[in-house]
């Protein structure tokens, strides 16, 4: 015998987006939460265009956070102005293939992959793809924990920074691509928070709400 599973959508539950509560709203106008008052919703709402909007948004400034110079050096001799991939360029030349590699990974390819990861996960749940489920769900809490640890690359600019200018060995400024890569970082961080996992599970049902 095959079991039937049955979803909290199909039972008519929703849990909370506050506390995790799962409860039966009723035919409630605006259902709220048992405990703690919190609106509830089945699905969130426009959850699909705010992705969409905050995925257009990084994938534009992921060039120019590549593009511009991260940081400038100044000492009595010289001006450098850094970009990501020359950083990336100084480290491997410079015996740290290690150090430019992680540089590579949280700087280069998480963010492209992100936005990539999380296009194809919205546009499978508008066109109610029904295959790969377990793996789209496996894909999407991947890019939701590995999104923090993007903003590494600003973290080491931050303590080059702060530790040059402490020890008056040289002046570090941050320049306009370090803006532009925190700001990728911080949206598609906010996009995967705004897209809605339980849309990949509507995909294998009947759809009776529109996930716009």
């Amino acid at each position: 015998m095959t079991a039937e599973i049955s979803t909290a959508r199909a039972e008519g539950l929703v849990a909370c987006e506050t506390c995790g509560l799962v409860s039966d709203p009723g035919g409630a106008h605006r259902p709220q939460c048992p405990r703690c008052g919190a609106a509830l919703h089945r699905r969130k709402p426009n959850a699909l265009a705010r992705t969409w909007a905050l995925l257009i948004a990084a994938a534009i400034l992921y060039v120019p956070a590549n593009l511009l110079p991260v940081m400038t050096t100044k000492t009595l001799f010289r001006t450098t102005s850094d970009t990501i991939m020359s950083g990336i360029v100084y480290f491997w030349k410079s015996g740290s293939p290690d150090l430019a590699i992680l540089i590579f990974a949280v700087s280069i390819f998480i963010p492209i992959a992100k936005i990539g990861c999380l296009a194809l996960l919205a546009l499978a749940a508008r066109r109610g793809a029904a295959r790969g489920l377990r793996q789209r769900a496996t894909v999407y809490r991947i890019v939701d924990f590995v999104g923090r640890w993007s903003m590494l690359d600003i973290f080491v600019v931050t303590m080059t920074v702060g530790m040059v200018r402490f020890r008056s060995l040289a002046t570090i400024d941050a320049e306009p691509g370090a803006a532009a890569f925190g700001a990728v970082v911080v949206l598609t961080m906010i996009a995967a928070h705004s897209f809605d996992p339980r849309l990949i599970w509507d995909s294998s049902e009947d759809r009776t709400e529109d996930p716009r």
